[in-house]
């Protein structure tokens, strides 16, 4: 399996991470983007230097790089996600404005009709923002916002963070156990 993972400007870059590092536990190939606001974000919110995520990738590419080999539809690979997903950039995919090699890969995700994931951090919503989701998952792609479930009870934060990229694991069919599943009044675990 090749994803691509894409790290944009909002809030939330731990899932980023999270979601890195067992991608890498899992010998997972990943192409990793990092746009510049993002790599301001992951300084103040991790208090780690970009480059540390870097290190979590198969490979790296600049978000400007256009010339990568990612940049084109005839390079093979699964799935691009997008974690966090910030409003602007979220605005240019769904607009099919590639002016960066984030939105680029996104791009050809839809063309090609690749699995595209999509994990907006913004609150509260506007018209505008709706419109761009629902523009985007009429095309294909998955919106899922980094939303934690507390029937499992979490008692860390860490908890929370692996709800969510546990079931991203399950979307891209990548087996885990990150987190405690539902499960219904016979102790089954229920197929939602």
């Amino acid at each position: 399996m090749k994803l691509i993972v894409c790290i944009t400007g909002a809030s939330g870059v731990i899932y980023a991470k999270r979601l890195l590092e067992v991608l890498k536990d899992k010998n997972i190939n990943v192409s990793l983007i990092i746009s510049n606001s993002a790599k301001k974000i992951i300084k103040e919110e991790l208090n780690i230097d970009w480059e540390e995520l870097k290190k979590l990738a198969s490979e790296y590419y600049d978000n400007d790089d256009f010339f990568s080999p990612i940049a084109s539809g005839s390079n093979k690979f699964d799935a691009v996600i997008v974690v966090p997903c910030s409003m602007k950039t979220l605005s240019a995919i769904a607009n099919g404005y590639s002016a960066n090699l984030i939105v680029r890969v996104c791009d050809i995700a839809l063309k090609e009709r690749r699995k595209l994931i999509i994990m907006p951090r913004e609150m509260p919503l506007n018209s505008i923002h709706l419109e761009n989701m629902l523009k985007l998952s009429n095309l294909g792609a998955i919106i899922m916002p980094p939303i934690p479930a507390f029937y499992n009870k979490p008692k860390t934060v860490d908890e929370i963070v692996d709800f969510v990229v546990g079931r991203v694991l399950d979307i891209l069919g990548i087996e885990n156990n990150l987190f405690k599943r539902w499960r219904n009044n016979n102790g089954d675990i229920d197929a939602r």
